[in-house]
């Protein structure tokens, strides 16, 4: 499988790359936190590690490091804006089994 973004997240993903003048795309990983286990981490990717793994999307590259990937891998990214002043990432994940009450962490 991969991780693939809609084309609102790729257009704007590749917006703020544009921006910065670097990177080689978005990274996606995951971390220990919150009370269900984890907790999503994003970031650009402004070098490639070894063991990521690379996945395009509308002409953008996503990177996960390997030991993330499992609790992510198909993963659906797309960016939302509810109103004026809220925007963000909105995570698909088919691997959850379980989310803390605020939403800030899951278990796969």
């Amino acid at each position: 499988m991969a991780i693939q973004l809609t084309e609102a997240a790729a257009r704007h993903v590749a917006g703020q790359l544009a921006k910065r003048g670097k990177g080689e795309g978005l990274r996606i990983g995951t971390k220990k936190s919150g009370c269900t286990g984890f907790a999503y981490v994003v970031d650009y990717a402004d070098t490639l590690e070894p063991g990521d793994q690379v996945f395009e999307s509308h002409g953008v590259k996503v990177v996960v490091d390997e030991k993330s990937l499992p609790n992510i891998n198909g993963m659906v990214v797309d960016f939302v804006k509810t109103n004026l002043l809220n925007e963000g990432f909105e995570f698909r994940n088919p691997n959850i089994k379980d989310m803390c009450g605020c939403g800030e962490s899951f278990s796969v």
